[in-house]
């Protein structure tokens, strides 16, 4: 099997990297906290010291990163990524990062003798743990269907959009979607409380209804229970809305809604939500509505 090298082993990348390696995937690793891996180096995955050296010793790289600024310094910066290929690697970015970005590294890439797929992820951190996460992606089709065997070791639902780009443009649809339908969710259950009416009681009649979706459900119960512990943190949202808007701005696409509950995610972070989990929007309004809530 091809041995695979992965960087960035936080609350995704880790159980990727797990779900990986039960399909018997050979690993190299590297991430900002060794401590925090020690159980991937039990089950055999070995240690790099930098991403050129990750490069270098793999057939595969992974990258699962927080933000655009990282994966160009981990891919293009010095010591990097791109230092240690040799043709024929392949670059699979799982990061949410710009598609700009993406399309300028894939084009370098391939100077380099190599593809590069960009195959963000949706399905948060219960999705990496169980190996259902849904996978966009973009670039060649023949990268694509190499890539397929590793995408289905740690995800259920995997899609080629298209070429380079694609897949960072369809993740980005899929935060305007869930970041709306958060707001949405938040506002329907203060409503229902400051009218007096039990919130629990209006989600479960919502549920089975035309207004269900996977938000209600999930986010509706976390914010029933005030179980705020992130899962995908309200900071880590708010940077994929950053990317979303400027994106609109680039490709002239009006974004008005989603533009709005970017602005309350940044007052939800000035409130010291940030490493919250975003179902922890409904404190926002919450607050805004003189509505007694507690943090959990």
């Amino acid at each position: 099997m091809e041995r695979i090298g992965f960087i960035g082993l936080g609350t995704m990348g880790k159980p990727m990297a797990h779900n990986l390696m039960k399909a018997s995937y050979p690993l190299n690793v590297l991430t900002r906290t060794r401590s925090k891996i020690e159980d991937l180096f039990a089950e055999g995955a070995v240690w790099c010291n930098t991403p050129k050296e990750i490069a270098r010793k793999s057939d595969v790289v992974i990258t699962m990163l927080p933000d655009t600024p990282d994966v160009l310094q981990v891919v293009a910066g010095k010591d990097g990524v791109f230092d240690g290929v040799h043709a024929g690697t392949l670059i699979i970015d799982m990061s949410t990062i710009s598609p700009i970005a993406v399309r300028k590294l894939a084009q370098e890439a391939e100077t380099r003798g190599c593809d590069f797929l960009d195959a963000p992820v949706s399905g948060g951190d219960i999705g990496a743990k169980n190996a259902t996460l849904s996978i966009m992606v973009g670039g060649k089709e023949a990268a694509f269907n190499r890539a397929l065997p590793i995408f289905q070791a740690m995800g259920k639902t995997i899609l080629r959009i298209g070429e380079s780009g694609a897949g960072q443009i369809t993740k980005a649809a899929n935060q305007i979607l869930t970041s709306i339908h958060i707001e949405a969710v938040s506002e329907a259950l203060v409503f229902a409380a400051k009218a007096g009416v039990d919130p629990a009681k209006v989600r479960q009649a919502l549920m089975g209804g035309s207004a269900y979706s996977r938000i209600l459900e999930i986010h509706g119960q976390k914010m029933i229970d005030r179980n705020f512990k992130p899962g995908f943190r309200m900071r880590l949202h708010r940077k994929d809305l950053d990317i979303t808007v400027e994106a609109g701005k680039v490709y002239g696409a009006a974004l008005p809604v989603t533009s709005q509950v970017r602005e309350l995610m940044i007052e939800t972070i000035n409130d010291g939500q940030g490493d919250m989990d975003n179902s922890s929007f409904i404190l926002l309004l919450e607050k805004l509505s003189n509505l007694p809530g507690k943090r959990s």
